[in-house]
């Protein structure tokens, strides 16, 4: 069983960065695909990014493609969502995601195809 806590939001002014972390538990994170996904008040959760067992191969959502950048250290157990050029629409409460029933090379965007979630860490970005 996956263990999955997220970090590193914070309240910045637009224009900003942030780095999340998502920690793992347990000796077979790299067996994971790993995603981020968000969600805002009021809405419902929207996929951001996702990224392979092997690292090498990530997607992003259209709202957030040149702005950022998922990567993972599986030595460290621990996923990573750098986010600049943070825009205000990107104020929502982000969640790491884990799939352990994951292909080497295959990329996974949609929220039922993850099993492992965290609790979520808050991004707020000012005007």
């Amino acid at each position: 069983q996956v263990q999955l806590v997220e970090s590193g939001g914070g309240l910045v002014q637009a224009g900003g960065s942030l780095r999340l972390s998502c920690a793992a538990s347990g000796r077979t994170f790299g067996n994971n695909a790993m995603a981020w996904f968000r969600q805002a008040p009021g809405k419902t959760r929207e996929f951001v990014s996702a990224i392979s067992r092997s690292g090498s191969i990530v997607y992003y959502s259209d709202s957030v493609k040149g702005r950022f950048t998922i990567s993972r250290d599986n030595a460290k157990n621990t996923a990573y969502l750098q986010m600049n050029s943070l825009k205000p629409e990107d104020t929502a409460s982000y969640f790491c995601a884990g799939r352990d029933t994951a292909y080497l090379r295959m990329i996974y965007i949609a929220e039922t195809d993850y099993v492992f979630w965290g609790q979520g860490t808050q991004v707020t970005v000012s005007s």
